[in-house]
């Protein structure tokens, strides 16, 4: 019995496949490559970072693809979720951004610092002032 080569039409199997630009916020230029148009965001991400650390790239971002974003430049202003396919939007074009940090507005501020930044803080007696005024009651002389 006689095997067949299956034939080479492996981009139907596959899906088709794109060159993206993924733009690293704060880079110098934008990192190229091919990917197929099923691949998750998640991926997409993991390999711009890895590409980017293999080429020297300033300023070092990291290799955790969790702490990151990617934003269509074509599309409105809402991340891509990770576990959408890349060609699920469309475009080719791409926002790398590390996530920031968000500090939850219902936090008590004091003299323009959050609580929990206060007394996270050592060595400089900045939780003592905080203990203090939160622990003073102001008595009304009349």
């Amino acid at each position: 019995m006689l095997l067949q080569k299956p034939k080479k039409n492996s981009q139907q199997a596959k899906g088709s496949r794109l060159l993206i630009t993924v733009n690293v916020l704060g880079s110098a230029g934008p990192l190229r490559f091919v990917v197929n148009e099923e691949t998750l965001v998640a991926t997409v991400i993991d390999t711009a970072l890895k590409s980017y650390a293999r080429e020297g790239r300033l300023p070092v971002l990291g290799s955790d693809f969790n702490n990151f974003l990617l934003y269509s430049a074509n599309v409105g202003s809402d991340a891509l979720g990770p576990w959408e396919m890349i060609g699920s939007q469309g475009g080719r074009n791409f926002i790398l951004c590390k996530k920031q940090l968000v500090i939850n507005p219902q936090s008590e501020m004091i003299d323009g610092k959050t609580r929990s930044t206060m007394i996270s803080r050592k060595g400089n007696g900045s939780w003592k002032a905080w203990l203090n005024k939160s622990l003073v009651f102001k008595i009304s002389s009349h």
